[in-house]
């Protein structure tokens, strides 16, 4: 009996072959020409993983638009309003800090899981991972496996292929649409943006940003796959310089499968002087990215597993032991190390202090988030009157205050004013506008006076102190400082 998968493959190849355009393997050109991967469907523990993140996934980006809070999308990045709606905190351009940390975080948390597992995040959760599953699933739903798919592609065309590839381009481009109007809904209320679209009465940055972003999943997804990740993604270019002999990835156990060879499930291959691989191929068929993962760890290699599950079901089939590819570190390969000893090794130093500053960031972004102001002011003086006398008895000067109301609910504010260096200052401002609405920026004039006979020449500083209530936080106060001006004319 010969080894699984033997027979397939050469089957494949012959199709694969006659389905490559002339002369593509004869003319020599300054750049490597594609050749289309057939990836084979797999069943396995890390293929359950991928289909659950991918499910899971999808449930956060399509379903977080139409979540609603507080009367309003619960996230919403409104440009037009300059705010972020982010469920119950409200962010202003005033906040771009936060968006930096996040980032920070963000890059700080890739390093520590590339650093620990590879490329986890590309195998799982990268955008371009989730949707070229999503793609092939429907492929295989409607062409068939690998072979059925190869086989497709080297016929001529006919009514049967028209309709197979016309079927899987509509359900393409329906996914694809989707996912544009989707991300459109990200920035504008997702409502209302299903009833223009229902209405054809899109705006043109609206339309224009959706039939992008649908453009390039479905060519990303449906046609360049791997081609983004080994050319385009710059996360496989620099991977190695985060990874060691005790990070955790995808590896192929030379010494035990060495020398491989096709043989039958009842002989004694070691007798036979052959590994416990039987070149079946099977690992390769089913990579993503069209690698051979015995020949060792490739920047192409994402991670995904794929080649674990189809040879630990190889190897179940011959009854040998699983685990001739596994997840495991170079290390731990190299020196026979237990699962427990390799693991142990993965807390070095570069990971220890990954994790303290992801850690420390990441507490600190959180604590800035809570103990967040809920009144945000800023004093701006008026240039065009530095300051003057006002009815005989007081030198004034004006200010404006701009102030923003971090809040969703309505805030009352006061404003007055105190010096070391002027005695009885008074603060005079319109004071029907106390009052602030949920989430709204207002610039509040003031005027700030103190009696002729307080005054000394010169600049002095003085200290303008905004108090609100009526917030859920609670009470709130800003204190602030600012120069009054006293002519020296007077």
């Amino acid at each position: 009996m010969n080894a699984p998968g033997t027979e397939e493959m050469a089957r494949a190849a012959d199709l694969q072959r006659s389905a490559a355009a002339p002369g593509e393997t004869s003319e020599e050109t300054l750049y490597e020409v594609r050749r289309k991967i057939y990836p084979r469907s797999v069943k396995g523990a890390f293929s359950s993983w991928r289909v659950w993140l991918v499910i899971l996934t999808q449930l956060i980006y399509y379903g977080t638009p139409w979540l609603q809070w507080n009367g309003r999308q619960a996230v919403l990045f409104d440009l037009g309003e300059r705010k972020f709606y982010i469920f119950g905190l409200v962010l202003w351009p005033q906040d771009v800090i936060y968006l930096a940390v996040l980032l920070v975080i963000s890059a700080l948390a890739l390093f520590l899981f590339t650093a620990i597992a590879g490329r986890l995040f590309c195998g799982y959760a990268c955008p371009q991972t989730v949707y070229t599953e999503i793609f092939m699933w429907i492929e295989r739903r409607v062409e068939g496996d690998r072979i059925a798919r190869i086989r497709l592609d080297g016929d001529p065309w006919s009514l049967r292929k028209l309709r197979l590839k016309a079927t899987k381009h509509f359900l393409w481009v329906l996914i694809a649409l989707w996912t544009g109007f989707t991300f459109i809904g990200y920035f504008a209320p997702i409502r209302e943006l299903g009833g223009e679209v229902l209405a054809l009465s899109l705006g043109p940055w609206q339309a224009f940003w959706m039939l992008f972003y649908a453009f390039a999943t479905w060519g990303n997804a449906g046609f360049m796959r791997e081609q983004v990740c080994k050319y385009m993604c710059p996360y496989a270019r620099f991977q190695s310089v985060m990874v060691d002999r005790d990070t955790y990835v995808v590896t192929y156990d030379v010494g035990r499968g060495e020398p491989r060879g096709s043989r039958s499930r009842k002989t004694d291959h070691h007798q036979a002087g052959l590994g416990d691989c039987v070149n079946c191929s099977i690992c390769v068929q089913v990579c993503p990215t069209g690698i051979d993962i015995r020949d060792g760890l490739q920047y192409e290699c994402i991670g995904c597993g794929a080649c674990i599950d189809a040879c630990n079901q190889v190897m179940d089939k011959m009854d040998y032991p699983r685990g001739l590819i596994r997840y495991t570190s170079e290390n731990a390969m190299r020196k026979g190390l237990s699962a427990a000893a390799s693991r142990k090794r993965l807390m070095r130093p570069r990971v220890i202090i990954y994790s303290v500053i992801w850690a420390a960031l990441l507490a600190g972004f959180v604590a800035s988030i809570m103990l967040r102001t809920t009144l945000k002011v800023d004093i701006i003086r008026d240039r065009g009157a530095l300051g003057r006398e006002v009815e005989g008895r007081w030198i004034e000067n004006v200010y404006r205050l701009q102030l923003i109301n971090t809040t969703e609910a309505p805030m009352q504010i006061r404003v007055h004013a105190d010096s070391d260096e002027l005695k009885d200052l008074t603060v005079e401002y319109d004071k029907q506008a106390e009052s602030l609405a949920p989430t709204s920026n207002r610039l509040l004039p003031i005027r700030i006076r103190v009696p002729i006979e307080a005054a000394r020449q010169g600049t002095h500083k003085i200290n303008v102190t905004v108090t609100s209530e009526g917030t859920e936080q609670g009470h709130a106060e800003i204190r602030q400082s600012t120069s009054f001006i006293v002519p020296r004319d007077l």
